[in-house]
């Protein structure tokens, strides 16, 4: 019996599966290379879209992934207003963040470290 997978996203081509495309922490863990024991990062370019927009880590993660607003919302579960005012707030919930860093397939510190 397989483990089921929160998140993963299924790519089809005329209704063919192609891709499952999932969180990476998650892909982690399944190749064996977990990293929970490291200390978390934030890429070069994350912090260079904060210092250079003067954007959150949360808006700035997220273009860096590539999301949309709408994208991030909806599997946040939450309206895309909501995510905008987050993305232009320096303070958020410590249970907020964790669902979003949950979404993003992130960790908490890695949306509020910098």
């Amino acid at each position: 019996m397989s483990a089921h997978i929160p998140d993963v996203q299924i790519i089809r081509k005329d209704g063919v599966p192609l891709f499952a495309v999932l969180p990476y922490d998650e892909y982690l863990r399944l190749l064996g290379e977990d990293d929970t024991d490291n200390e978390p990062t934030i890429p070069h370019e994350v912090v260079g879209l904060v210092i250079k927009n003067g954007w959150n880590l949360l808006r700035a993660w997220r273009k860096y992934l590539g999301l949309t607003q709408a994208e991030v919302a909806k599997r946040a579960g939450i309206s895309q207003a909501a995510l905008s005012q987050m993305e232009r707030s320096d303070n958020l919930r410590s249970e907020t963040l964790e669902k979003l860093a949950k979404t993003l397939g992130l960790k908490v510190e890695q949306l509020t470290d910098i």
